[in-house]
Formats: C-alpha cells, sequence, structure tokens
C-alpha cells in the first residue's frame, strides 16, 4: 500500500492553535494592515476637517379646524410620514438650508439627514457642518424651512378651498336674486298662486344652501394651518466627530488586525506554506528524518545533525552504499548547510566522506567547511619518531666516584655518559603550514592541512580535501565518478536542475524542507517528478525551526 494514499486520506484536524499560526506567521502582513487601517483613521481624525452635527425635533401634526379635538382612531397614522419626510427634503428646504450656510446644494443634501421613527409623529432635522455655528444654523433652519414650506402649501389648499366656497356662494346668491325679483309684487300671502308657492320653495332651498356654504367656509378659514412645531431646537454645543476619538483608534486598530488576519489567510489558500512536519509528511509520505534547529549564529545545531546521521544508519551500514543525495525544491531551504552538516559530523566521526558539489555551491560551501574545521580540528594519533643514530663522542675520562665500602663490595671506577637531548628551535608560531612539532625531537605531532590542488574560488572542487576531527572531507564535482565510501551529493534545486534527480536514481534521495518557506505547491511537484523517474524519497528533513 501506497504511503501517500494513506497520508492523503487521512485528513489531520485543524484546531484553534493552527488557526493563529497563520497570521502569527505572516505577522508583516497583519501588522501592515493594522498600520494602514490606523494611518486612515488618524487622517481621518486629524487631517481632514472634524464634522459637527446638531440635532432639532419636530412635531408634525394634521390640520384639524378644531384645534382642541383628539380623533380617536388611528391617530398616529392622521400624517403620512413618508410624505412628510420626502417634503422636508425637498429643494425649496434645501435652497433655503443652503442660503442659511453659504454651501452648495449638493454638500447641504449630503449634509442633511431626516429621521423619521415608524409610528410616530416625531420628525429629526441632523444637519453635519463644519462648525458649530453653521451645525446649529443648519439643523435648525432645515426645520424652519421645512414648517414654513409645509405651512404655505397648507394655506395655497385653504385658499382654493375658500375660493371655490366664494364662488359656490356668489353663484348661489345670484339664483336667489333672480327668484325673488320673480315673486309677483302683489300677492295675497293667505292665498298664494301655485307659481308664487313654488317661487317661494325655491327661495328657502337657496338660503338654506347659501347658509350651509357660509358655515363649512367659516369652518375651512377658522382651521388652524400650523403643521407642527420645533420641540427641541439645535444649540451649542455639539457633538463633533473627534470627541470619541480613543474609540475610533481602538476601533481602527481591531479592524485592521482583523483586515490583516483575513489578508493573511487569503495569502496563506493562495501561496500555502509547510508549516509543520506533519504537513510534509502528508505531502511527501516518507519517514520523517530528523528536525533541524538553527543553533547560534544561525548554523545547524550539531546535536540535531548527529541524531540525523543515526536515522541515516540504514545507509550507513549497507552492504552498498550507494550516494546520498540531498535534494530540495528551492535554494532558501538550508540543504547546503545540511549536506556540509551531515560530511562534518561524519568525518568528525572517523569517516572518510566525498561530499558532491556543483561549481556554483563551493563558494557557499567552502566557509562552511573551513569554520567546522576550525570547531573540529584536526586530531591524528600521536607517533614517536625514533632518533636517527648519531655517532658516539669521544669518551672523556672522569675521575672515578667515591664509593663508600659496603658490606658486598663494588667497583672502583665509573664512567658516566648522560644522554645527549638537542632541544630545537621553538618556532615564532603555533603553526607553520599546518604542521604542529613539539620543542624536542623526541616527538612530533603532524596534521597536514587542506590540501587543495583545484582551482580558487568559483572552479571546481575536485581534489579539495578537508581534515576535521579524525576523519576527511573529499570535496569533488557532482558528476565525477562514484567510488567506494560514504558519497553526499548536494544537489541544485531540483525543480530547475536535473542533474540531482539523475544521481538520485542511482542512490537515495532525501529531501529538505524549510518550515515556513518549502511552497507545498513546489514540494509536490518535486514530489511528483521524483516517483515519474522511478526514485522514492529515503527521508526528509525539516529545518528553519529555531529555538524555543
Amino acid at each position: 500500500m501506497d504511503v501517500t494514499d494513506v497520508a492523503s486520506a487521512r485528513q489531520r484536524p485543524v484546531g484553534l492553535v493552527e488557526l493563529a499560526r497563520i497570521p502569527l506567521r505572516r505577522w508583516r502582513i497583519v501588522l501592515a494592515s493594522a498600520a494602514l487601517v490606523l494611518l486612515a483613521v488618524l487622517g481621518y481624525l486629524f487631517v481632514l476637517p472634524a464634522t459637527y452635527t446638531a440635532t432639532t425635533a419636530v412635531v408634525v401634526r394634521p390640520v384639524v379646524t378644531d384645534p382642541f379635538s383628539v380623533q380617536s382612531v388611528a391617530a398616529d397614522r392622521a400624517v403620512n410620514m413618508t410624505a412628510e419626510s420626502g417634503i422636508a427634503t425637498s429643494n425649496d428646504v434645501i435652497d433655503r438650508v443652503a442660503g442659511i450656510t453659504d454651501r452648495d446644494q449638493e454638500d447641504v443634501a449630503d449634509a442633511l439627514e431626516v429621521e423619521t421613527p415608524v409610528g410616530g409623529q416625531v420628525m429629526r432635522f441632523s444637519y453635519a457642518g463644519r462648525s458649530e455655528r453653521e451645525a446649529v444654523e443648519g439643523a435648525n433652519g432645515a426645520a424652519q424651512a421645512y414648517l414654513e414650506l409645509r405651512k404655505g402649501m397648507y394655506e395655497n389648499q385653504r385658499a382654493a378651498v375658500l375660493k371655490s366656497y366664494d364662488d359656490t356662494i356668489a353663484v348661489v346668491t345670484a339664483q336667489r336674486a333672480t327668484t325673488q325679483k320673480a315673486l309677483p309684487s302683489s300677492q295675497v300671502s293667505s292665498n298664494p298662486s301655485p307659481r308664487t308657492s313654488a317661487l317661494l320653495d325655491q327661495l328657502r332651498a337657496l338660503n338654506d344652501q347659501l347658509a350651509t356654504l357660509a358655515e363649512q367656509r367659516s369652518k375651512v378659514a377658522s382651521a388652524d394651518l400650523s403643521p407642527g412645531s420645533v420641540t427641541s431646537a439645535a444649540r451649542t454645543p455639539v457633538p463633533s466627530s473627534r470627541d470619541a476619538a480613543p474609540l475610533i483608534l481602538l476601533a481602527g486598530l481591531l479592524g485592521g488586525l482583523l483586515l490583516g488576519g483575513l489578508v493573511a489567510f487569503v495569502l496563506e489558500s493562495l501561496d500555502r506554506r509547510v508549516r509543520t512536519a506533519a504537513d510534509a509528511t502528508a505531502v511527501i509520505g516518507a519517514p520523517l528524518l530528523g528536525t533541524v534547529r538553527r543553533g547560534p549564529g544561525g548554523q545547524p545545531d550539531e546535536a540535531d545533525l548527529r541524531y540525523l546521521v543515526l536515522a541515516l544508519a540504514r545507509w550507513l551500514d549497507g552492504p552498498q552504499r550507494t550516494p546520498l543525495v540531498v535534494l530540495s525544491s528551492a535554494a532558501d531551504e538550508g540543504r547546503e548547510q545540511i549536506s556540509a552538516g551531515l560530511a562534518v559530523v561524519l568525518a568528525a566521526a572517523g569517516h572518510e566522506v566525498r561530499l558532491g558539489l556543483t561549481p556554483e555551491a563551493v563558494d557557499r560551501i567552502r566557509p562552511l567547511m573551513l569554520d567546522a574545521q576550525r570547531r573540529n580540528p584536526p586530531v591524528e594519533p600521536a607517533r614517536t619518531q625514533v632518533p636517527r643514530p648519531r655517532p658516539a663522542p669521544a669518551a672523556t675520562p672522569v675521575p672515578a666516584a667515591t664509593v663508600s665500602p659496603g658490606a658486598g663490595g663494588g667497583p672502583e671506577d665509573t664512567m658516566v655518559i648522560p644522554a645527549v637531548r638537542k632541544p630545537r628551535p621553538f618556532p615564532s608560531t603555533p603553526e607553520t603550514n599546518g604542521v604542529y612539532r613539539s620543542t624536542t625531537s623526541e616527538e612530533t605531532q603532524v596534521i597536514p592541512p587542506a590540501s587543495r590542488s583545484g582551482p580558487d574560488a568559483g572552479g571546481a572542487a575536485e581534489g579539495v580535501e578537508l581534515r576535521i576531527g579524525t576523519g576527511r572531507v573529499h570535496l569533488v564535482n557532482l558528476d565525477s565518478p562514484s567510488s567506494a565510501g560514504l558519497t553526499l551529493l548536494d544537489a541544485p534545486p531540483a525543480l530547475h536542475d536535473e542533474r540531482g534527480v539523475r544521481a538520485a536514481r542511482e542512490g537515495r534521495a532525501v529531501l529538505v524542507t524549510a518550515r515556513d518557506i518549502t511552497r507545498v505547491q513546489q514540494l509536490t511537484q518535486l514530489v511528483e517528478r521524483l516517483r515519474s523517474v522511478g526514485v522514492e524519497p529515503f527521508g526528509f528533513v525539516v529545518t528553519g525551526a529555531g529555538r524555543d
């Protein structure tokens, strides 16, 4: 069963920690978004002029003939508030307010706002001005203009109704005058003629009609045409847009952080990165060999590298040590540090390691190897050199030492030739051409330096040898023929250069992924290419994890 099938089928649950990790990893985006929102808020508060908002309340009431009468039904629907709101924002009102505040009609229309609560007869005129005086004058002027406009409309309607009544009364009066002229001048009242009776009945009807018209006209003429009254006029001080500056700043900060988090999640969905070893396992489908943290100075932690070497025991102890190819999808994932660190750890353990490099990687690997050589100086068991035989000097007779006679007696004369030790001059420096010597000729410890027969910086690595600890690291070209022993190949970025993949077909491939740097899409593409050419990854290493 393929490991990738199991890894892809098993979805890892996402918790709160995972949700919080993405904004934390992309904290620059979050802070940049919050800073932009805060700059916009600060510009609104301190760069743009402050706005002062004043409010005037007006009670709207219907026109009634008896102002003391109370409507029994639907008192709140006696006035169409939707129509009244339209009248309050009409051009006539806006023109009046523009004349009061000396502003354009468009600016007044944007600054004026009319609120009409549902089920009530109260209208609120809110006006946003550039100063307190302008705001107060705008709100009160809008309310007064509305009341005057509405009253003028009622007066025009009443004038039209009164004119209609007057015209009707004039017609009825003329008819009554005509009827009166038709009556006979001499007529017995006790026994009128039928014609006279008809004219009298018509005259009475006209009189009744005139009385009714006069009564109705008086009612219309006595109606209260006031559309309402101002109950709460605007006055200073009025609230300003800068009064709640701390709350606005806090809201801007929180909104900016929220916007930055959303942007971070969007970028994460568009550019997915490897965040944990589980993410890499789900893509690669190979076991995790180790996690290499960053030590002091950004160098890989040596303890993690030693554990990584233990994880590679199957390759070290195998009967055929095929080349171990270190691959990565990009050049910024710490692949070169892992390759150099593995070679150093293996050499320090006494192995002969061949490290294959590309010519362009020599200048980047050489400082790492030299730094590792300073940390792990070459060590070689001390060898005692046998001094060459020297001719014995002429014996000088020495007077015999006086020996006290003992019980058993002893020699009378003794010839003493002391050993000759010729000290060598102490060198001016502790190290001369990479050879450390003792101050005597009896013991000499020789540690040959790194021999370099290849070209200088920028050239190939063929022939460069470094002594590290008790082992050696031979820097060779990536395309050099394979040989017996441990061979590490630091391959170039595999998505752009196929030489490492070609070498992995004859060896074992170890992938290097950097947390928060390696893109999941590129890693998936690399794994698919490896499997398409018949290379199954031996394992993978996660880099980029700093010390907690």
